[in-house]
């Protein structure tokens, strides 16, 4: 089922499909939502409506209220009784916390794989890091979340231990990337896009310390100027 885009310039792109799977509309919605609160699209301490939310992603009221209580139950929002749902917020140690586990989880197997991984799965991902570029360059937030979520699962998965992929998953839904929106407003949002695929030439070229610079000052935006308070 096809599902329109919403006509605001700052709403959430047509429903993500993560990894390639195929998912529930229900899973759909809930992608797309995950995508616009880790976007800081969705602010911590606002309460938004199932209809507010579902007129925005051009979707219907339900499948919207299902996606939040998914959302819930990973402790990204609140429940607010005749409300809505309210973002809960992510402290500074917090995000310090999250990045640091990401640091010592991700950059070792990502040089790792500048030794195991095949040329054929590395190639498969330059669609996702085309459309993370593509996505910077207009201005795309939500769709930018939704392909660099790909991406770096999609690698990391190269790896072969499928927990690994889902503890990342799960820091990466917990993070906030506040600064998104005024990066991409400074025109400086593209040159962090272009870091995947030169993440992924060096992977190419087997230059395991490559690797390494571009994971470190990678994962040194995501806690620093893109997750920047406004």
């Amino acid at each position: 089922m096809a599902v329109p885009r919403p006509s605001s310039p700052s709403a959430a792109p047509a429903l993500p499909t993560l990894g390639g799977k195929k998912s529930s509309y229900r899973e759909r919605v809930a992608d797309a939502l995950r995508a616009a609160l880790i976007a800081g699209e969705l602010r911590p301490g606002e309460v938004y409506s199932a209809p507010t939310l579902a007129a925005r992603f051009g979707v219907s009221a339900t499948p919207v209220r299902e996606a939040m209580l998914d959302l819930v139950k990973e402790g990204l929002v609140d429940t607010v009784p005749n409300k809505g749902f309210r973002v809960t917020d992510v402290s500074e140690q917090q995000l310090d916390d999250y990045t640091h586990l990401r640091s010592l989880i991700e950059i070792p197997t990502t040089m790792e794989l500048a030794g195991t991984a095949d040329r054929v799965s590395l190639e498969a991902l330059r669609p996702a890091a085309r459309e993370i570029v593509s996505a910077a360059a207009a201005g795309d937030l939500i769709a930018y979340v939704e392909a660099d979520t790909r991406f770096h699962l999609g690698l990391l998965a190269l790896a072969g231990n499928a927990h690994l992929v889902e503890v990342v998953g799960d820091l990466r839904k917990r993070s906030r990337l506040y600064g998104l929106t005024a990066l991409s407003e400074a025109g400086r949002l593209l040159a962090s896009a272009q870091e995947h695929l030169e993440l992924l030439d060096a992977l190419l070229e087997r230059d395991e310390e490559a690797v390494r610079k571009v994971m470190t000052r990678h994962l040194g935006h995501v806690r620093g100027m893109w997750a920047a308070h406004d």
